[in-house]
């Protein structure tokens, strides 16, 4: 049977992330013959914006979807910026009718918005994340490459939404499929959804210490509370001279600035992708004193939490 796929567009979607789970489809029915359809849908039938500027047209606006479908929403900056609650109502019914629900990059954020994603595994962009965890706290939320977890499909978007389909098209109809499709986009494997979505600490940051790689990962995990420089030391089992030596050789700095650092960047998303007030962000990212945070934040970025957050709001009403 032939299987049908519904991308619905929201404005400022990311343009790789759709190509790279619809191109998967193509290629499947080039060697097998008709396995897939799909068609692109807009909230209003008309074409929507990428937030590369390249504008797709529609197929059609939020119309019935056969049960048995699949309708992945893909999304990016801002998510929420274009949400109705006629679009949540449509979602709504598309799960009670039986139809399979994902989000690609930031889609999972309407899904969640709509009340879709309890229960449910979901994974979505890294520099999302943190900011959808704090909005919706009681989803699991992983960061996984792409989850299925029954009638919910989400992918962190880009590249990962190659692999996503690869696993889809293997379930359906086998792995040498998956791996005829693979090697047409020349990839030298198919990532598994346990694959990292970010480069390893070690690359990101061009260290090859494996004991500062591994402290530098629990800073990432515990930025409220955030560890002591004696827990870090202990977390690696090295003493606090040698953590201090250890990044004073290796990145020039020291682990309590380096730390800081980490968390005035968590606490820029934060500010930018949620609705949390200064104070809660300055909590959120282990700032006990928010006098303390916004004088961080300013020697930081060059301006106040509040000057910033104005500076976006203001980018959004312009746009």
């Amino acid at each position: 049977m032939t299987q049908d796929f519904h991308f619905l567009l929201m404005p400022g979607f990311s343009a790789l992330g759709f190509i790279s789970a619809l191109e998967p489809l193509r290629v499947a029915n080039r060697f097998r013959g008709e396995l897939y359809r799909w068609q692109v849908l807009s909230s209003d039938g008309g074409p929507v914006l990428a937030s590369n500027g390249m504008s797709v047209n529609a197929d059609a606006g939020l119309e019935v979807l056969g049960k048995g479908a699949t309708l992945l929403v893909v999304a990016g900056f801002e998510p929420l910026a274009h949400a109705t609650p006629a679009l949540g109502h449509w979602l709504r019914r598309l799960d009670l009718e039986g139809v399979t629900l994902g989000g690609i990059d930031t889609g999972s954020v309407i899904l969640a918005d709509a009340g879709l994603l309890d229960g449910h595994r979901v994974t979505l962009h890294w520099e999302a994340i943190e900011a959808f965890k704090e909005t919706y706290p009681q989803l699991r939320v992983t960061q996984e490459l792409f989850e299925i977890d029954r009638r919910r499909i989400t992918s962190a978007g880009g590249t990962a939404s190659i692999d996503l389909m690869l696993d889809l098209i293997a379930q359906a109809h086998g792995a040498e499929l998956a791996v005829q499709v693979s090697e047409q986009f020349v990839l030298g494997r198919i990532r598994p959804r346990q694959d990292h979505q970010r480069m390893q600490v070690a690359a990101r940051y061009g260290i090859n210490n494996t004991k500062l790689a591994q402290v530098i990962g629990e800073m990432e995990r515990h930025s409220e509370p955030p560890l002591t420089t004696l827990q870090l030391a202990d977390a690696i089992k090295v003493t606090r001279r040698q953590l201090e030596r250890l990044f004073r050789l290796h990145l020039g700095d020291t682990p309590s600035h380096f730390y800081l650092g980490l968390r005035l960047d968590k606490a820029r998303q934060l500010l930018r992708q949620t609705g949390l007030s200064v104070l809660q962000v300055s909590i959120a990212c282990g700032f006990e004193s928010p006098s303390y945070f916004t004088r961080s934040y300013r020697a930081r970025f060059a301006k106040c939490p509040r000057e910033d957050r104005r500076g976006v709001e203001e980018g959004r009403e312009k746009s």
